[in-house]
């Protein structure tokens, strides 16, 4: 049996498969935003909080490293119902993401605090500056240099991650291709095009950051 392969539909609805690709965008970026905030604070707190709280958050980070991020979100979209907590999809997507990769994060960030040598750190505290000061401008910096590549990936696998809020009906690019696929039956060729768009995403977000690293810590 000959199996032709036929583009014209998939590419006749490019409007919703575009619409799809703006959605990701949208919950990588945002995602992106709100996991390096919560993994910075937690970083933080398990680096130089006291013990209760160093233990909170390595229980956060091994719970949600350690349970799938289906299970997450239907957690919060499925089961925060049961106690009277209603969300919508974009909302429950977006909580589970940002818990997610907050949890992933946190380890990255403390790896990149603790690199820094603590003779630096004790000669910023020599020269009279505060903690505050201390972190903001002796850890920050070169910590962020050293974590920024490990940083990139987590951020590209998050981005490729976005495909299971499909699954609380977000209309995310593989949602898209799931409308397509049922509109057209060309199963191959859908996937085909919006495995290319992952892809291509994929490669964009790495641009961008060897960018982002070049400008901020190679060139200056």
């Amino acid at each position: 049996m000959k199996y032709g392969l036929q583009f014209r539909d998939i590419f006749a609805a490019w409007e919703s498969i575009l619409d799809g690709v703006l959605v990701t965008l949208t919950l990588s970026v945002w995602t992106m935003l709100g996991g390096l905030t919560v993994g910075v604070a937690c970083a933080a707190a398990k680096v130089y909080g006291p013990g209760w709280l160093q233990r909170i958050v390595t229980a956060y980070v091994e719970v949600i490293r350690n349970t799938p991020l289906l299970v997450q979100l239907f957690l919060i979209f499925f089961g925060l119902p049961s106690f009277g907590v209603r969300l919508d999809g974009m909302t429950a997507a977006l909580i589970a993401l940002v818990i997610n990769l907050g949890a992933y994060t946190t380890e990255i960030v403390r790896a990149g605090f603790q690199a820094v040598p603590k003779a630096q750190i004790e000669a910023g505290h020599s020269l009279g500056l505060s903690s505050l000061q201390v972190f903001r401008y002796i850890v920050v910096f070169p910590a962020l240099k050293s974590m920024f590549p490990a940083l990139a990936s987590q951020f590209v696998l998050l981005m490729l991650a976005t495909s299971v809020v499909s699954q609380i009906s977000v209309e995310d690019l593989f949602h898209a291709a799931s409308i397509v696929q049922s509109r057209t039956f060309r199963d191959f060729e859908v996937y085909t095009v919006i495995g290319v768009l992952y892809l291509a995403l994929a490669f964009a977000f790495r641009g961008l950051f060897a960018g982002i690293y070049y400008w901020a810590f190679v060139r200056r």
